[in-house]
């Protein structure tokens, strides 16, 4: 059973040359990760896995180099400097395969610090706003040090920890972190209505955060017997719910339910997902499962991505050779979707960057990452308009990516289509 002790004698269980897994989005623990700073002097060689973590990540700084390196499952703007000052890692994987790295032993965990909700009067505590990979990560660690926070929602599914589970328990009274919905422009309204006309009634959806999820989730109000099943959502999403919009009643895979493996957004998300049995957080290696997703009827995934070249090849994880953010889950909805009966795959982009550089390209940057292949894409959307790729040639890829560019862009990339793909628009 966990014993509750401070901070400094839970952290005291971390020793040099141990690896480390981090809670990770909304969820990072932050009372955790400011006394394991503090005990840096003594530390050397922690390696810190997690995904993406909102707020503060202080183990990132110049100073503490020589204590801790991190490495980055998916890039978030606060471990950007580090990677590309190199005093940080990114691996590049599938985020449905992330729970089978510490499972195999290929990123074996030594310790899992996690934030949790107090145990309830039967000891089970809940991951709450974040489960992804979390749930394999404290079974596989050796050492599990959790937060115990009253203002952690308690959610159900796999997001359910006993305390026998945890090793040292640390009281906390300590805010989640808050995503606000972004401002919605006239670029991601358009965007959000052409997505919309591919949204079936009876669609299962699958979108993230930002502008454009919540501008097609803005177009989506007259729709019917929506499902959710989504590697993560947000606040855009409750008006759907509220309306009765959402209903997941045909859902083959958790039918009523909402499916989710990490939420970020406001405290009116979190109320609303708190004891919610409608919210079904379940790990990432399942929700994420191409086979899993597949099983549902009308799958629209709905990803971005950074440019798209004029053969539908998606760069979505790097800028150039700069790592940017990761792999992620796109690959696998975007599978699944397309192996959906009536499922769409498809990525959503503003058609230029806001410095006005184009994102539709005739070829991707040099060392540009591709994270959804050409034979990965069906349709790409930008508020031009909706160029359907699937089982078209590279000529007719080109011309319909051409169509939906910026209009200042179009007439260069006809000229650039001719001079590397011997393609006459």
């Amino acid at each position: 059973m966990g014993r509750v002790v401070s901070a400094d004698v839970a952290i005291s269980a971390v020793q040099s040359g141990h690896r480390l897994y981090l809670h990770s989005v909304a969820a990072a623990p932050q009372t955790l990760i400011h006394e394991l700073v503090r005990q840096a002097p003594r530390l050397r060689d922690v390696e810190i896995v997690h995904m993406h973590t909102e707020g503060p990540a202080p183990y990132a700084e110049p100073q503490y180099a020589e204590s801790f390196r991190a490495n980055c499952l998916f890039i978030g703007g606060n471990m950007r400097p580090a990677i590309r000052e190199g005093r940080a890692d990114f691996t590049p994987v599938f985020l449905s395969e992330i729970p089978q790295l510490f499972r195999s032993g290929i990123l074996p965990i030594d310790v899992a610090l996690i934030n949790v909700s107090p145990p309830d009067r039967h000891g089970f505590c809940s991951l709450g706003v974040t489960v992804e990979a979390a749930h394999e990560a404290l079974h596989s660690a050796r050492i599990v040090i959790a937060q115990i926070n009253p203002r952690m929602p308690r959610t159900h599914g796999d997001a359910l920890v006993h305390r026998d589970t945890i090793t040292y328990m640390v009281e906390v009274d300590e805010p989640i972190f808050e995503v606000q919905p972004p401002a919605l422009g006239d670029v991601e309204r358009r965007i959000g209505e052409h997505v919309a006309t591919l949204v079936e009634d009876g669609a299962t959806l699958q979108m993230g955060i930002g502008a454009i999820p919540d501008a097609v989730l803005h177009h989506l109000g007259g729709h019917k017997d929506l499902g959710i099943h989504t590697e993560m959502f947000s606040d855009g999403l409750l008006p759907l719910i509220e309306s009765g919009v959402v209903t997941g009643r045909k859902k083959e895979v958790h039918p009523g339910k909402i499916v989710a493996t990490f939420v970020m957004g406001t405290r009116k998300l979190y109320d609303f997902i708190d004891d919610n049995p409608m919210i079904a957080m379940l790990d990432v290696a399942y929700v994420n499962n191409p086979a899993t997703i597949q099983r549902n009827p009308k799958v629209t995934a709905i990803n971005s991505a950074i440019e798209v070249d004029l053969t539908g090849q998606v760069c979505a994880d790097s800028i150039g050779p700069i790592p940017y953010s990761g792999v992620g889950g796109q690959v696998d909805f975007m599978r699944g979707a397309a192996r959906s009966v009536g499922g769409r795959p498809i990525i959503a982009l503003p058609s230029r960057t806001s410095s006005g550089i184009g994102r539709i390209t005739s070829l991707l940057k040099p060392g540009a990452g591709v994270v959804s292949t050409r034979a990965h894409v069906h349709s790409i959307v930008t508020e031009y308009g909706i160029a359907h790729l699937h089982g078209r040639t590279i000529r007719e890829r080109a011309k319909a990516l051409i169509a939906i560019a910026h209009p200042e862009d179009r007439e260069r990339l006809e000229r650039e289509a001719l001079e590397h793909w011997h393609i006459r628009i």
